[in-house]
């Protein structure tokens, strides 16, 4: 076999010898025919052609004999492929889990073998997770006499200032306003063999109809509540199936989302879906996430349609630390999810975009009920910033005494008024030399000195004991009564918007805003442990050029 190697070796050396021989050969040539001036062109035309002609056999010769092993080699060769993927129906099942949250894998794995259905088998059997109907794969649909449903998810709600009690709670969209189809809750319980089943209680809409794309056949955000009997009060159902009538073959099954730690913590962020596909904003996404971390973000929960793969990078170090959670998010029914078409339906149908994104919002706010006090709807280029407490804990602390002293009672939610820190106001006076450019917030401290008018382009800290459903900028319905905000002063905190330019409906006013500009270093407080922070996280993920 050695011997075999060894002369296949030999062979490879003395073909290409050869074909370096023969290039030599050719140039030799080529040189010897243009040294010649005196000859007739054609004549040296002719001696070109000749020598491409050399040349492009020789060429063929040595692609013919290195691309292609000696095929006594190829009878003992193996290629390289993967075989290292097989896996157990359990092991991908748990991937699945991990993809579709919204998916009861866990409690169909333990009863798809058993016979459950309400009153005979052909009522109201419990579906196998294979006869779903899914959507544009984070979704599961329900088809009805009068309109489509397209389901995210369904949450156990029990909290104090619920009116109607233990209830589950379904969010997803409907293509109709003011729904009037009829339909049931199919509750699935563990050790029970027949679903319990009510009626629909409420299809609570998110949004106003003041606000454009009020029509049918336009999918609208919903919640839709289903109350728990009290039979089952003392249990959480493991899974629940919206359909039209008691006995139908359910096409959706959701998980129920019940998350109770022993102690909750303060503040969670949710961001709605990203779409950065053709612009690169990693760096500052670092900043970005460093300084809420300092601030006393607990965790950040990003939803993502499509991103920039430098985007991806930071966020998955991030999801490995802890400090983040990635879902991945596509829009349901027959809007487009490819790249690009996709970012180019948003940009041009914007109420459709503000209507999607009520989605991710409000799956974040439900997902989260029960683990922090707090839960603010932020973008990437926003900040809420204490102005005399270092942290959100310390700003809260301060707050909260303020507003029981104006009122005594549990308010829904605590906004801070917008301000602009524009990014061409840091040209008229340059760069601060002793921080690196590339700290977007660091180096932009100047700001327009007006605020926008209060309750306009607020952000707020959510109170998820009282929030039903939130927007952007407030909840849009509440628990145990009206929805109460408190404005925090602005002395205490206010909220650092970094834009290019200010937003549509305020562009007279941007003027104003950029002619009446201040200087606002809140943020340098900071800066000693943002710069490390941020350095060394680029640093690791390879966004720095290897200094020689």
């Amino acid at each position: 076999m050695a011997a075999f190697i060894g002369i296949g070796v030999l062979r490879h050396m003395l073909y290409r010898l050869v074909f370096w021989a023969a290039i030599l050969l050719c140039l030799t040539q080529l040189l010897i025919t243009l040294w010649r001036s005196d000859r007739p062109m054609a004549a040296m035309k002719s001696t070109n052609v000749n020598t491409r002609t050399i040349l492009q056999n020789m060429m063929d010769f040595h692609v013919a004999r290195t691309t292609t092993p000696p095929y006594e080699s190829l009878l003992t060769v193996e290629p390289w492929v993967d075989k290292g993927l097989a896996q157990s129906e359990q092991l991908i099942m748990d991937q699945v889990q991990r993809r579709l949250p919204n998916l009861p894998v866990s409690y169909w794995n333990e009863n798809k073998n058993k016979l459950m259905y309400y009153k005979n088998e052909s009522c109201a059997r419990f579906p196998s997770i294979y006869e779903l109907e899914f959507n544009n794969v984070y979704w599961q649909s329900l088809h009805t006499t009068n309109g489509s449903f397209h389901l995210f998810s369904a949450y156990y709600d029990v909290r104090k200032y619920s009116r109607i009690g233990p209830a589950v709670r379904i969010l997803g969209m409907i293509n109709r306003i003011e729904p009037v189809v009829r339909t049931h809750c199919q509750f699935w319980f563990d050790g029970y063999r027949q679903p319990v089943i009510v009626k629909t209680m409420e299809y609570k809409y998110i949004w106003y109809k003041k606000w454009g794309n009020y029509k049918q056949g336009i999918f609208q955000p919903y919640l839709i509540a289903c109350q728990v009997p009290k039979s089952h009060h003392h249990a959480v159902p493991a899974s629940v199936s919206l359909v039209e009538n008691v006995c139908d073959r359910a096409t959706n099954n959701l998980r129920v989302v019940y998350d109770r730690p022993v102690v909750k913590k303060d503040f969670a962020v949710c961001v709605k879906g990203l779409d950065f596909l053709y612009e690169d904003l990693s760096v500052r996404l670092v900043e970005w996430i460093e300084l809420l971390h300092l601030l006393g973000a607990d965790k950040i929960f990003f939803y993502q349609l499509q991103v920039h793969p430098n985007i991806s990078k930071v966020l998955e170090h991030y999801e490995a630390k802890g400090m983040v959670h990635v879902q991945p998010l596509t829009l349901p029914g027959g809007q487009p999810n490819v790249p690009g078409f996709q970012h180019l339906y948003l940009t041009k149908k914007v109420n459709h975009k503000r209507q999607n994104e009520l989605i991710p919002y409000n799956d974040c706010l439900y997902r989260n009920l029960y683990s922090y006090n707090y839960i603010a709807l932020l973008d990437i280029d926003e900040v809420i910033m204490p102005i005399k407490s270092r942290t959100w804990k310390e700003l809260m602390d301060v707050v909260l005494v303020k507003a029981l002293a104006k009122r005594n009672e549990t308010r829904a939610s605590y906004n801070v008024r917008n301000v602009y820190f524009l990014d061409d106001l840091i040209h008229e006076h340059g760069w601060f030399k002793t921080m690196p450019r590339y700290m977007h917030m660091l180096q932009h401290v100047y700001r327009s000195q007006n605020y926008t008018k209060p309750n306009q382009y607020v952000k707020c800290f959510h109170n998820p004991e009282r929030a039903l459903t939130l927007h952007n900028h407030f909840p849009l319905a509440c628990l145990g009564q009206a929805c109460t905000s408190y404005p925090i002063e602005t002395e205490d905190a206010h909220l650092q918007h970094y834009r290019a330019d200010c937003v549509k409906t305020l562009k007279k006013t941007c003027t104003e805003f950029r002619q009446n500009s201040v200087m606002d270093t809140t943020i340098w407080r900071y800066k000693r442990q943002l710069i490390s922070k941020v350095s060394n996280t680029l640093s690791l993920l390879g966004f720095f050029p290897t200094l020689i």
